[in-house]
């Protein structure tokens, strides 16, 4: 019991914790190190189903969860890896968050559903699961409901401590992003020219502001990389706004704008894709013939991009013992010392094993 446990003598209660740290450090680092399929699955064998059924139910609600929640999972993972500090409201080093950043505020969206799935899986299973792992599980589930794929999520994710707005401006790649912007941010992820091709295509699904497409297609307009009907749809669209934020969306994909598909390429030689950074996987005499090729094949596509999915969700990763597993996913745990090293404790035994005097 946890009243048990709290009642080892101070003197003790440093050696044992002493002792389980020498044993962390004594561990092979790939057991330190590396994620795995069914990671939960002794510690709480029912993780990814619950946070399954919440994404579905959300997503039975409102299908833009979806799109949504893949994209939270991209931006997590490229600002200090796939952490969940994109999830955190409050910079505990002061100053502004990652989501309260220009990239993501206030497009990014998601974090109801994420914050739901926590609080099923804390019910089953307290202080287990992280949240940068439910967003990953998440993510999957958004790309299987949409798009009929599904792969298997390594898991073992720690929580990071650290969000900050600059990084976020710094290392998430925009609307506007020439291909050499594109492929050189990728790399700095490990990831490949093919990997950002291939994971380009999630613009498949989901809605893009106004302010993220509209001036530019503009300059667009006038060097024949847009077409001109869909320009003026477009426009259409997107009134003028007297506020500093346009509310107004639209399809990225305007042919099948809720399915996973590789229609998003198909578009793009159309001139019909809706940003400068999607029109420029086929300007680029490296990406255009990875998109035509997506584009004449699905089943390779989708082959490519839940390999690609897997190899972003382990950017950067935190495992181990290194950060924490929060409560709350939008806020870091308490801070204290004895908090820490019971949470090291209780994780690596039984509360059953734990000595007591």
């Amino acid at each position: 019991m946890a009243g048990e446990r709290m009642s080892t003598s101070s003197g003790g209660f440093a050696g044992l914790v002493a002792c389980v740290a020498t044993v962390c450090l004594l561990l092979p680092t790939g057991s330190r190190a590396q994620l795995k399929v069914g990671f939960y699955n002794t510690t709480c064998p029912n993780a990814e189903a619950l946070v399954r059924q919440v994404v579905t139910a959300a997503f039975a609600n409102n299908s833009g969860v979806a799109p949504g929640l893949i994209r939270l999972h991209f931006h997590d993972c490229f600002v200090r890896g796939c952490d969940a500090s994109v999830l955190l409201s409050v910079n505990p080093a002061g100053g502004n968050t990652e989501r309260q950043s220009r990239a993501n505020n206030p497009s990014l969206r998601g974090f109801d559903v994420i914050d739901a799935a926590k609080a099923a899986v804390e019910r089953s299973c307290p202080r287990t699961v992280s949240c940068a792992d439910i967003v990953a599980f998440a993510a999957r589930d958004s790309v299987n409901l949409t798009g009929k794929l599904f792969y298997q999520v390594p898991a073992g994710r720690r929580d990071g401590r650290v969000s900050n707005e600059t990084e976020a401006d710094t290392n998430l790649l925009g609307p506007d992003s020439t291909a050499q912007v594109l492929i050189d941010g990728f790399r700095r992820k490990n990831l490949t020219v093919e990997d950002m091709v291939v994971l380009s295509g999630s613009h498949t699904i989901g809605r893009s502001h106004c302010a993220s497409f509209l001036a530019t297609n503009r300059r667009r307009l006038a060097d024949g990389t847009i077409s001109a009907a869909y320009q003026a749809l477009l426009e259409a669209l997107c009134p003028p706004s007297p506020g500093q934020f346009d509310p107004n969306t639209t399809e990225i994909d305007v042919s099948t704008p809720a399915v996973l598909d590789n229609n998003y390429y198909k578009l793009l030689p159309l001139n019909l894709g809706l940003h400068f950074s999607d029109d420029q996987l086929i300007r680029n005499a490296t990406l255009a013939p990875l998109a035509n090729a997506f584009a004449a094949d699905e089943t390779l596509w989708k082959q490519k991009f839940a390999a690609a999915m897997v190899k972003m969700g382990n950017i950067d990763v935190k495992t181990g013992t290194t950060d924490e597993i929060r409560l709350n996913c939008s806020v870091v745990n308490p801070s204290s010392s004895s908090a820490a090293a019971a949470g090291v404790i209780e994780m690596l035994f039984p509360a059953d094993e734990v000595a007591t005097s």
